[in-house]
């Protein structure tokens, strides 16, 4: 049977959110998003998002991949685990995920997982991807269905391999959202969900834009074990005054939206190098930010995955450096700890 994850009863006050609000945050925190204890995904409050490609690694972007090595995954889950990490979120089913699985149960590693299966472009959002400058080829997309057949299959089958490690699994990551570059349609997706509810025993989601939960969710809602919820204050201008407040009005919306099932956030994060964000990126507003939503996170029994473990060089324009996309990580690309994992781990010590 599904551990399904129980939601108790929330009210909301959209207003008490706003950074202007003379509430604090600890008000916040009890009167808009109180979930049932049950609700954290592995009784864990702050988990992390996990891609361990290096300086020079990557995924496959049409002439394969360049993974990480047994021995450099290791080191990772090592230093996550060293730092009180013990639920990290994968995105795919392929080679590498496999291998982080088998390491997880080869070492014994007291780490649980959120297994990913990554879906692909099934139709062309050109006309609502700022970065996608011509319509995807008709054979592209066809190949793409097959390949995200191919990845459900994968998924499931380590679902059930790994049954004692994959805590709950997420088909697609931001396959719904307007703006994305690999979009599938709802009813496809919703055909996905319930293919994979039928092959394996863990809760089952998706991860989307909380804009999107709340516009068009529901019928996806009503097919998934909890809600699978992104939210980046920083994307959307917000200072670090306002990033908490901000986070919670989001989920506080997704919640009055569709008050039946529990949340999980599955992305929130904020970069420490960032030429979009200018000063409001650095390693200082990184820790505030991480520390304040652990503490929400913690009185409203909702986990949160934290974006991301390390920087990853490889994402985002190459002659650009110091794009957001290569700084959302809590560790360097050499592995050496940010600020807000190295103030952790001193008041730990």
């Amino acid at each position: 049977m599904k551990s399904l994850i129980a939601l108790a009863a929330v009210a909301f006050t959209i207003t008490g959110c706003s950074s202007s609000s003379n509430e604090t945050p600890a008000t916040i925190i009890v009167e808009y998003a109180k979930q049932a204890p049950g609700s954290l995904l592995a009784g864990e409050v702050m988990a992390v998002a996990y891609s361990g490609f290096r300086e020079g690694q990557h995924p496959d972007r049409g002439n394969g991949a360049v993974n990480p090595s047994d021995d450099e995954i290791l080191e990772d889950l090592q230093i996550l685990l060293a730092h009180d990490f013990n639920l990290i979120r994968l995105y795919d089913s392929g080679e590498n995920t496999l291998a982080t699985l088998e390491l997880i149960r080869q070492h014994d590693l007291p780490i649980k997982v959120l297994l990913g299966m990554w879906l692909e472009a099934e139709f062309s959002n050109h006309e609502g991807c700022a970065w996608l400058d011509e319509p995807i080829p008709d054979a592209e997309l066809a190949a793409n269905t097959l390949s995200n057949a191919a990845e459900l299959q994968r998924g499931i089958e380590l679902a059930n391999r790994f049954d004692d490690i994959v805590v709950a699994v997420n088909v697609g990551n931001e396959a719904l959202v307007k703006w994305n570059d690999h979009m599938v349609p709802l009813e496809q997706v919703i055909a996905y969900v319930r293919l994979v509810k039928a092959a394996i025993d863990q809760p089952v989601t998706v991860a989307d834009n909380y804009e999107w939960w709340i516009l068009d969710g529901a019928p996806l809602a009503a097919e998934v074990d909890f809600l699978g919820v992104h939210t980046y204050p920083a994307w959307e201008e917000k200072t670090i005054d306002e990033a908490l407040a901000y986070t919670v009005e989001n989920i506080a919306r997704v919640h009055a939206a569709l008050p039946d099932k529990p949340i999980a956030i599955l992305e929130a994060g904020w970069a420490s190098v960032a030429i979009e964000f200018g000063d409001r990126a650095n390693e200082d507003k990184q820790t505030r930010y991480y520390d304040e939503l652990h503490n929400w996170a913690g009185e409203t029994n909702t986990t949160v995955f934290f974006f991301e473990a390390f920087d990853e060089p490889w994402k985002g324009d190459p002659n650009n450096p110091l794009g957001a996309e290569k700084h959302w990580g809590l560790f360097n690309v050499d592995r050496t700890p940010k600020q807000a994992q190295k103030s952790r781990s001193a008041a730990t010590e």
